[in-house]
């Protein structure tokens, strides 16, 4: 299992935002955590689930064990939360 953030350099508010995903909702769920994001920053509503996290907390995720991912990868990982999140309910 593994947590994913990408370099997409969203411009957003003043800020610069990148995605965080993982390979379950629980290990996402677990590293935001760590990160210090709460839980109700997490985009479930869109087509793909996933943190927004500034560059900062991308690098910090990096340093804590969070691999680099590009597109491809998030939106794979994301339509796996997706589909555990519609199994769920």
């Amino acid at each position: 299992m593994a947590v994913y953030v990408d370099a997409e350099g969203i411009s957003w508010r003043g800020r610069v935002w990148c995605h965080l995903v993982a390979d379950s909702l629980d290990e996402l769920h677990t590293f935001a955590a760590q990160l210090g994001l709460r839980r109700s920053w997490f985009q479930s509503n869109t087509r793909y689930p996933h943190y927004d996290v500034t560059v900062s907390v991308r690098a910090r995720a990096l340093s804590m064990g969070a691999r680099k991912a590009e597109r491809e990868m998030i939106v794979d990982c994301a339509k796996k939360m997706r589909s555990e999140m519609v199994a769920a309910c």
